[in-house]
């Protein structure tokens, strides 16, 4: 099983009511080809416990979890909850990634239950998923050889993250392992000084909505987080409206 350095906290056995609905072919969404990055995906799906709704082709749709992920062989372990189970032919499997984006991807029959554990079902990568970023606010990618970043207290700790894209909504901050070990989806992080270029600060309130490990050629393991703001003063909101409105000009 990939080794992340950040646990976020995993989620009990899902219900029927978790079900997650399949993402339309008139939607936005991208592909994902890059097995490291589908391989981090579902890793982080197993850490978090996030329900994982199954469409069989001709039968009814059923809600599981991944259990563990083999990066090396290229294999998932599904838990088939309760009393579900998984049918022969081709499925589509969709999750929701942090509560602001789904993944999406299609597997046929090529499945085994494991050896003693007659609820897990074991299926290989897939070679592509659809990834649906639902963001109210188009982002803004930061302009290149300028200082944008979040400064922010909790529990007594003092973190500095920079910015990798920012919107009239939210912003997208980059973390390292260490640092995204302390956050969570659905974490308040609140007074965050925001540093949009080297003469612009505002405050803001934000929430944890997305993370997303990746990795880079010089930095190595990092970890996205999307967050949302959700508090912020009217002459706030008008000064980061001006700096967003700033960046959409240079474009």
């Amino acid at each position: 099983m990939t080794d992340l350095a950040f646990a976020p906290m995993r989620k009990g056995p899902p219900k029927p009511s978790d079900a997650v609905d399949r993402i339309t072919l008139t939607s936005a969404a991208h592909e994902m080809r890059d097995p490291f990055d589908i391989g981090e995906a579902l890793s982080m799906l197993a850490q978090t416990g996030e329900p994982v709704t199954v469409y069989p082709h001709g039968h009814d749709l059923v809600v599981a979890r991944i259990d563990r992920v083999d990066s090396e062989r290229k294999r998932f372990g599904l838990d088939m909850v309760g009393d579900a189970v998984l049918a022969e032919g081709r499925a589509v499997f969709v999750a929701s990634l942090g509560g602001n984006a789904k993944m999406q991807f299609e597997l046929d029959a090529d499945w085994a239950i494991l050896p003693g554990q007659p609820d897990l079902v074991e299926l290989p990568f897939p070679t592509g998923c659809m990834v649906l970023n639902r963001r109210a606010e188009a982002r803004l990618d930061i302009p290149v050889g300028m200082d944008y970043g979040a400064r922010f207290t909790m529990m007594g700790k003092v973190f500095e993250m920079p910015l990798y894209d920012f919107s009239r909504g939210g912003v997208g901050l980059r973390a390292t392992p260490d640092q995204a070990y302390e956050l969570y989806v659905g974490k308040k992080l609140e007074g965050v000084q925001l540093d949009l270029g080297p003469t612009l600060r505002i405050t803001a309130d934000l929430e944890v909505r997305l993370m997303r490990p990746f990795r880079t050629f010089l930095l190595g393991q990092q970890v996205q987080v999307g967050c949302r703001i959700s508090n912020i003063a009217m002459q706030m909101r008008q000064t980061l409206d001006r700096a967003v409105s700033k960046v959409e000009r240079r474009k």
